[in-house]
């Protein structure tokens, strides 16, 4: 099980954040195979840490 979370820096008009988070989407698929489908999240906020553009929080079962 994996679950993927991630935060998008952007103003209040700005409506695309699924798109940029698609980019990590992509690259849990591409390492990990069938065993990376994942559920995700993507969240619009105002400001990050550090000033940031995007952060990415994963969860995942390990056996």
């Amino acid at each position: 099980m994996l679950v993927l979370r991630g935060y998008v820096t952007c103003t209040d008009d700005f409506t695309d954040q699924p798109g940029v988070v698609d980019g990590a989407s992509d690259l849990v698929a591409e390492v990990f195979g069938a065993r990376g489908e994942h559920a995700r999240t993507a969240i619009g906020v105002r400001a990050l840490p550090r000033g940031f553009a995007v952060e990415l929080d994963a969860m995942l079962r390990v056996r």
